[in-house]
């Protein structure tokens, strides 16, 4: 079965937003810096680069090799952490939740997406160094986001209180989820894989972000992915000085507000605060708020002046931490980095962001949109070839394409438009006789022809509707094979866990999509093993 192209704006599982930007609206472009092109990357690594310092790039590193240093290194990962000291080395950064064992198979993808771009950065351009980042949300507090996997249709959770940041929630428990999971494996050289790797990464380790850490590392460092954790000390002293500007001036919220109503015809992502920042400490994550002159850490007794807060920022930047709409501008203050690469959903807020960076003087990265693939088995695409199915069928929606395919297999036309423009003919003489003579007859013409013309779409619905009982077999056997590629009405990749194709496919799972994962050509790939 030929792999179709199926771009991304014609799979009709993206939003709006997304769809006019890869189509490089025009209304859009002032909402980003560069347009993701080979091309359009030297003039973004060297605006970068006249504003990342070299002071900048030695905080960056020894933050890394302290991170790294109870952490089985590769040599490639060795190799790029060593090269961000070099004025011509340059990131590409993904970012992801902590989601247990991954969480959705799209965690794959956007790692992929991620080295994949470093390696046509470098072959583009072989001056140049690009190093492949992770960055691990490990301030996040929506742990009942991240707190569950599914496997084979079956949802797997871990049922526990948390508060604060995830990353310093502990691992504890989760034995009890190893001992449930363990069970539904099987026990081939594959599934043993993956038990040992969900065992070593939850059960061996004491936090999320040490989890996480390992876990990602043992699937990627070959290949030179860098992990990084940004609830870290050293890096927050870098980011100080825009806390502080947002503290006082609240230029985010000023900004981005504006871009908001400039995306008005669009679905809003993400609204600012007034003050975007959060308050951490140990188990505690709460947002900080500006009431009468005082800084309130939101529901606690915490209140500091003016004074006060900054002298805190001073001695503990590490207590402060950004949203969703400051977290952007972290990354790009204290990584060399030239690309973000995410889901839809992530760029759209990006999106809102341009003139806040353009406002702290900070170079706004290439925003990308990460690769989504689909996996199949040959079997499935063998089944897919007898009925007569492309690639492109199945992504259609479930209503749209049994309609389509009874009227395919009727040995007959469905389509009554043929009587109904002979109807249509037939009154027209009627219309012309009814100009000469009194208006109450020209209105009965008028609801009578409307009258048979809804009778023949009746009868239209009614003859589809015998078409699909006479093709029953053949509809539910292409209605079971798109259920099988998508779970739930949904794509596969924002619901199934990688560990179920690890388990049928083992390394050539991750051999292959680092082999046909494209970043920069927006199209779905189809993965048939």
């Amino acid at each position: 079965m030929p792999s179709d192209c199926i771009s991304y704006q014609d799979s009709g599982y993206f939003i709006p937003l997304m769809c006019d930007y890869l189509n490089q609206k025009p209304d859009l472009a002032p909402l980003y810096n560069r347009f993701p092109t080979l091309d359009n990357f030297e003039k973004q690594f060297q605006e970068k680069q006249s504003y990342f310092t070299d002071a900048h790039r030695k905080v960056l590193v020894a933050a890394l090799k302290k991170q790294y240093a109870a952490v089985e290194t590769s040599q490639k990962t060795a190799h790029n952490i060593d090269a961000l000291l070099q004025s011509n080395t340059f990131t590409v950064t993904t970012g992801h939740q902590l989601n247990l064992f991954t969480g959705p198979l799209y965690f794959l993808y956007k790692i992929i997406s991620t080295i994949n771009l470093t390696k046509e950065l470098k072959a583009q351009y072989p001056s140049q160094n690009f190093v492949p980042i992770y960055w691990m949300a490990t301030e996040d507090h929506d742990f009942e986001e991240i707190n569950y996997f599914t496997f084979r249709g079956k949802k797997i959770r871990w049922n526990v209180e948390s508060s604060g940041p995830v990353g310093r929630h502990t691992t504890q428990g989760l034995e009890e989820i190893f001992k449930v999971f363990e069970k539904e494996t099987g026990n081939n050289i594959n599934a043993q894989f993956i038990k040992n790797l969900f065992e070593e990464s939850y059960v061996k380790h004491q936090s999320l972000t040490a989890a996480a850490r390992y876990l990602a590392n043992v699937l990627f460092g070959e290949t030179g992915l860098v992990i990084l954790d940004a609830d870290d000390a050293t890096l927050k002293k870098e980011f100080a000085p825009f806390v502080k500007e947002e503290l006082l001036q609240q230029t985010s919220y000023k900004q981005v507000t504006a871009t908001i109503e400039k995306l008005k015809s669009y679905a809003i992502q993400v609204n600012p605060r007034e003050i975007n920042l959060f308050y951490i400490e140990d188990d505690l994550r709460e947002r900080i708020v500006l009431e009468n002159g005082k800084y309130q850490v939101n529901n606690t007794a915490l209140e500091f002046s003016e004074t006060e807060i900054l002298e805190l920022l001073e001695q503990h930047p590490e207590k402060f931490s950004p949203n969703v709409m400051l977290r952007p501008l972290y990354q790009e203050v204290i990584l060399p980095n030239l690309c973000y690469i995410g889901g839809g959903g992530e760029l759209a807020y990006w999106l809102e962001l341009k003139s806040f960076f353009d406002a702290v003087q900070v170079p706004f990265p290439i925003l990308l949109l990460r690769n989504s693939a689909l996996i199949a088995t040959q079997k499935q695409a063998d089944k897919a070839d007898k009925l007569g199915l492309t690639w492109k069928d199945l992504f259609a929606k479930q209503a749209d394409l049994i309609n389509q395919k009874a009227t395919l297999l009727s040995e007959f036309p469905i389509d009554l438009s043929i009587q109904k423009d002979h109807l249509r003919n037939q009154f027209h003489y009627l219309h012309v006789l009814a100009n000469q003579t009194d208006k109450s007859f020209a209105g009965a013409v008028k609801a009578q022809e409307a009258k048979q013309i809804k009778g023949l779409e009746h009868l239209e619905k009614r003859l589809l509707k015998a078409q699909k009982r006479k093709y029953e077999q053949e509809l539910e056997r292409i209605i079971d094979l798109q259920n099988q590629l998508f779970p739930n009405g949904g794509l596969q990749e924002r619901q199934a866990n990688f560990s179920e194709y690890y388990i049928d496919n083992g390394d050539s799972l991750i051999e292959k999509m680092l082999m046909e994962l494209k970043p920069l050509e927006h199209q779905f790939t189809i993965l048939v093993f």
